[in-house]
C-alpha cells in the first residue's frame, strides 16, 4: 500500500511561483513512476509532469503548457517528489494531485492551486 500526501498548494498572482511537495508512504522504489497530474475546472485530470524512475527509459515528461515553467524534481532518499511551478498564469487554476505507480495507480488527496490576474 502507498500513501501519498500533498503540500505547497495556495493562492497568487500571475507570474508568482509555488512548489507543491509529496511524499510517499509504503514502498515507493527509484523505478517507480511518481509526478503529478492536475484538474482544471471543467477539465479531465491531466498530466503535468512526471519522473519516470530509473527504468532506461525517458526519465521526465512535461505537459507542453507547461513546458519551460514547470520543473519536477525527486528525492528517492525521502521518497519525495516536488514540482517548482514559475511563472504560474491563471489558466493553470485547478486541483493538483501527486501520483504514483508500484503495479498500481496511487493518487494523492489533491492540492488547490489558484493563480489570480
Amino acid at each position: 500500500q502507498v500513501q501519498l500526501v500533498e503540500s505547497g498548494g495556495g493562492s497568487v498572482q500571475a507570474g508568482d511561483s509555488l512548489i507543491l511537495s509529496c511524499v510517499a508512504s509504503g514502498r515507493i522504489f527509484s523505478t517507480n513512476p511518481l509526478g503529478w497530474y492536475r484538474q482544471l475546472p471543467g477539465k479531465q485530470r491531466e498530466l503535468v509532469a512526471v519522473d519516470n524512475g530509473d527504468n532506461g527509459g525517458v526519465r521526465v515528461e512535461y505537459a507542453d503548457s507547461v513546458k519551460g515553467r514547470f520543473t519536477i524534481s525527486r528525492d528517492n532518499a525521502k521518497n519525495r517528489v516536488d514540482l517548482h511551478m514559475n511563472s504560474l498564469k491563471p489558466e493553470d487554476t485547478g486541483v493538483y494531485y501527486c501520483y504514483g505507480h508500484r503495479g498500481l495507480e496511487y493518487w494523492g488527496q489533491g492540492t488547490q492551486v489558484t493563480v489570480s490576474s
